[in-house]
């Protein structure tokens, strides 16, 4: 049962929002030359609606954690998220490197089997943080975003500047959906909604995620689950969900109200591990992965959105970060997304690419088992092995 209200823990982060809220009121109101580049950033901060998220009721309802002090989630011994006055002096202040309109993957559309069977593992790559992971018969998605912007708003914030690596109509038979967190270029409403009418396929979340889903189509089934937690998928397939350093929004009301996670998935033999979004916090969240797992056969590791590093770092690693991870790991692949589809920070659409280079040469990792994916690249592993 949980505590009577005046007895719960005061949440982490709770005195920051208040600030936040009264630095937002007392910040001048933004030119307008500045109203584009404030909206197109609305998937880092969470959309500027209502005060509850949804409808003001609570995502998740459990007993206190040491990542859930009864009302939200944190990062234990970590960061919190940025304040509004930060996000303000960031778009007001900082300078970005332009983005073409186009940015056309190199890669042509991948038309993916039906089912991979016996040993096999596939990994195609969609864009921004969406894969698809063929094995033991079953097809996986990660935080499957086909919408055409990552924004609450059907016409303005981020929109894509290259088309899915897979074509919707190409997709196979989903069998299960990974969302690691609720941002905007994570949790797609419209994709998740479409996949659920298609494929009925099962959706699984870190808690309180399902609150998000069921606000906007009750008929759809969600599994979540906590830090820790393994849940099966079928014959010779796993997931279990693994602690990262970040944060979740919808709403300037609804911080940090449900939870957010990274994956590995075993599955035909071999261990995957999908990060979501994180911060490099230490190592922390690599160095875990490893002791409870063992080195991945293939990391998926998010290598854009970090600039400026005063504003990104706790909630999203840089290239070089990305490699100490990796290294942390001991993953024998990597693969880096979250970049060169949306346009969501200050950094250039291939500088993450070249960051990553600079930082394998600099660190003697053979460029080859990293790879900054574009969408339409395929990852496979024979059964035979590697």
């Amino acid at each position: 049962m949980l505590e009577p209200e005046r007895t719960r823990p005061v949440a982490p982060h709770a005195a920051e929002d208040v600030r936040a809220e009264a630095d937002a009121r007392a910040t001048p109101i933004p030119r307008r030359r500045h109203l584009a580049s404030l909206l197109g950033a609305l998937p880092v901060l969470g959309a500027c609606g209502g005060r509850g998220g949804i409808g003001g009721g609570p995502y998740h309802d459990g007993p206190v954690s040491d990542h859930f002090d009864g009302a939200r989630f944190f990062n234990p011994g970590g960061e919190g998220p940025r304040g509004f006055a930060q996000f303000l002096r960031w778009q007001l202040a900082e300078r970005s490197e332009p983005w073409p309109d186009s940015h056309p993957s190199p890669h042509p559309r991948d038309r993916p089997p039906r089912r991979v069977e016996g040993a096999g593992l596939r990994v195609g790559f969609v864009g921004h943080a969406t894969f698809l992971v063929q094995g033991a018969g079953l097809n996986i998605l990660t935080d499957p975003v086909w919408s055409e912007r990552a924004s609450p708003l059907s016409f303005a914030g981020p929109r894509r500047r290259n088309p899915p690596g897979v074509a919707f109509e190409d997709l196979p038979p989903i069998d299960a959906v990974l969302i690691s967190h609720s941002h905007y270029d994570h949790l797609d409403l419209s994709t998740l909604a479409r996949l659920w009418a298609r494929d009925c396929p099962r959706l699984i979340a870190p808690l309180g995620n399902d609150a998000v889903l069921r606000a906007h189509d009750a008929s759809i089934a969600v599994a979540t689950a906590d830090w820790g937690d393994t849940l099966p998928l079928g014959p010779g397939a796993a997931v279990s969900l693994e602690p990262v350093h970040h944060w979740s929004s919808r709403g300037v009301g609804d911080r940090n109200r449900a939870l957010w996670a990274g994956f590995v998935l075993k599955v035909a033999g071999a261990t995957v591990f999908f990060a979501g979004d994180t911060g490099f916090d230490g190592g922390r969240p690599f160095r875990g992965v490893a002791e409870r797992h063992g080195p991945p056969d293939l990391a998926l590791l998010p290598i854009g959105a970090y600039e400026p590093r005063w504003f990104m770092a706790p909630q999203h690693m840089d290239p070089d970060e990305a490699v100490r991870g990796f290294g942390l790991l001991g993953a024998r692949q990597a693969l880096g997304y979250h970049w060169g589809t949306f346009r969501l920070t200050n950094e250039g659409v291939d500088r993450p690419a070249l960051d990553l280079a600079a930082a394998l040469a600099a660190r003697g990792v053979d460029a080859a088992r990293f790879r900054a994916a574009r969408p339409g690249h395929v990852w496979t592993r024979e059964p035979a092995g590697v």
